[in-house]
């Protein structure tokens, strides 16, 4: 039996929820528009220096613009305050996610037996889909317009066949989006609206969406029990329908961070395949991880996480399923080659889920890219389209001025990379799977003992639409 869809169980409590909504949303858009006015990004600056008219005009803009949204934004402020008034105590009684469910979708694996073969791919990108004012710090605009793009560059994915991993190397580049895919889990869709219209997007292929998961306001009854401005950020996407699902909010986070509800979203799927009288089912779970380590924050995330995800699958598992997938992704905020990060590059996370970019604690794969740009780079012209972060990446001379570089160990002098190395970069980004999961789905479920994992398929899509980094991992099964 799938989820109820409504976080809340009340049609009453649902309708109350919108009307609170409804009225704190102008003032909400007044303030994002008169922040978002005073802030341009690169792309907007070059435009005016190209249009040297417009530039001479753009403070007056500024100036009319900010005095008009504020003026709106302190006459909405009232009418906001008894929204808030009657939106803040309904969320105790809200469900920490929505579940938006559309027509069945076709599994492209319905007839594995007779083919010989099932293939299964998941995707994990970070996107900054915040309001339109924060994602200009990092110098990207028009959040819904890249929501929107986003969504298409993902369902044009959908057309072309299954990626296969290279014969010589599970690494590639591309422009384009993973075709084929069964779950896509997207960070940082702070933004309500640009939710709305991801899930809108990608209905023909992904019948099954998670969306604004965390909590907001005060919990008192819960460990989250700061404020909470922003849900987790956390988006997802399933060609499968979800059978479970359960969301915890780390109460660790310091500064900002505390501000959003970042936690851990773990859910059960439902394949609708059988073997041998068996459901096959799978386990998938995402997380955002602190960005500043202090005082071993990430760390302890770590521990929570673990400890998490063995609860879920402890209640939710059953004797008449077969596990065939168990995946762990999404943005950890650290690395695989920083000194500074030694601390988590060896908890035992890693024990349970295989990192396939990771030859080691502290060491990657030579194949491996670093996901995190240099902040002074954002600006350029060799990363500011799909096609030129391509270029950027497969050089590796392009990439050492570009990447972030490994962080040094309370600033003590290293050497990186090592004699006969690559230079890799910062990797903050991962998706993990269980590697007992597939042996046991190999070896103990009466599939032919020549059913082999064929490859474990990785890929880097740079800034599909605009502004996010893609990471890729597929399973391609195949028997015979």
């Amino acid at each position: 039996m799938s989820l109820r869809e409504s976080p809340f169980s009340s049609g009453l409590a649902r309708a109350l929820h919108t009307l609170g909504w409804a009225l704190i949303f102008p003032c909400f858009w007044f303030l994002d528009r008169l922040i978002a006015v005073c802030i341009s990004t690169s792309l907007e600056r070059r435009q005016r220096r190209e249009e040297k008219c417009y530039c001479y005009l753009y403070p007056l803009k500024v100036f009319f613009g900010s005095v008009l949204f504020l003026v709106l934004f302190l006459i909405s402020t009232p009418v906001a305050l008894l929204g808030f008034l009657l939106w803040a105590p309904l969320q105790v009684t809200r469900r920490p996610f929505a579940y938006l469910q559309h027509v069945e979708t076709q599994s492209r694996n319905t007839v594995w037996e007779e083919a010989g073969k099932l293939s299964l791919g998941f995707v994990t990108a970070n996107l900054c889909l915040l309001p339109d004012s924060l994602a200009r710090f990092n110098n990207l605009g028009h959040t819904q317009q890249r929501a929107a793009t986003v969504g298409q560059s993902i369902v044009q994915g959908e057309g072309r066949p299954f990626n296969r991993c290279n014969q010589n190397t599970p690494l590639y580049v591309s422009t384009s989006f993973p075709a084929s895919m069964d779950i896509v889990c997207l960070l940082e869709v702070f933004d309500k609206r640009a939710a709305a219209k991801l899930a809108d997007a990608l209905r023909p292929f992904f019948g099954h969406v998670l969306c604004d998961v965390g909590v907001y306001a005060c919990q008192l009854c819960d460990v989250c029990c700061s404020f909470k401005f922003f849900n987790s950020g956390l988006f997802l996407a399933s060609r499968h329908p979800v059978l479970k699902a359960q969301y915890h909010c780390f109460p660790n986070s310091r500064g900002e961070d505390a501000l959003a509800a970042k936690g851990l979203l773990s859910v059960k799927v439902q394949i609708g395949l059988h073997k041998e009288k068996k459901k096959m089912v799978g386990f998938f779970n995402c997380t955002h991880l602190h960005p500043v380590n202090l005082n071993s924050i990430r760390y302890d995330q770590l521990d929570m996480v673990t400890k998490w995800i063995e609860e879920f699958q402890r209640v939710n598992r059953q004797e008449d399923e077969m596990v065939v997938f168990d995946v762990l992704c999404g943005d950890f905020n650290f690395d695989n080659c920083s000194p500074d990060d030694h601390l988590e590059q060896n908890h035992s996370l890693f024990n349970d889920y295989t990192d396939p970019c990771r030859a080691g604690p502290g060491r990657e794969k030579p194949w491996v890219i670093g996901t995190l740009l240099q902040q002074p780079t954002l600006y350029e012209e060799n990363v500011n389209t799909p096609d030129n972060l391509k270029m950027t990446l497969e050089d590796e001379e392009q990439r050492k001025m570009r990447l972030a570089p490994p962080v040094s160990f309370d600033a003590i002098p290293f050497v990186y990379p090592e004699t006969g190395e690559p230079w890799v970069g910062r990797r903050i980004d991962y998706l993990l799977y269980r590697e007992s999961t597939l042996t046991h789905h190999l070896r103990t479920n009466q599939i032919p003992s020549t059913t082999r994992l064929l490859c474990i398929d990785c890929s880097f899509s740079p800034r599909v639409g605009e502004g996010f980094l893609i990471l890729h991992l597929g399973f391609f099964y195949k028997s015979g």
